[in-house]
């Protein structure tokens, strides 16, 4: 089972972590894990790559997990971009989970 967490602070999303093998298919063939880390890399490449933002991502193979912060203080643009980036994230993650309920489950802390 794979759980994302998205973390907030008040309305603001700041980050999530994304944690476990979902179990659909054997590692390195299961597409849910695959939808759901490129969904990840896609905000953090806009935010870091695209927006040039530092936005700490930690990839850690032995527990499958990934996790994203925002950092503080970003001006106004840039927050809203990121805040759409995260919602729509938060949106296609809960839409998978829908799709794979035995394989993904999505926190909201």
């Amino acid at each position: 089972m794979t759980t994302v967490t998205f973390r907030s602070e008040g309305s603001r999303l700041t980050g999530l972590e994304m944690k476990g093998h979902s179990g659909y298919a054997p590692q390195g063939e299961d597409i849910v894990c695959a939808a759901l880390t490129s969904a990840i890399r896609l905000v953090e490449c806009a935010c870091n790559d695209v927006l040039g933002l530092e936005a700490p991502v930690k990839v850690r193979d032995k527990d499958a997990s990934i996790s994203f912060k925002l950092p503080n203080g970003l001006g106004q643009t840039h927050e809203k971009t990121c805040q759409t980036l995260l919602a729509a994230l938060l949106v296609h993650c809960v839409q998978l989970a829908e799709e794979y309920p035995e394989n993904i489950t999505v926190l909201e802390v």
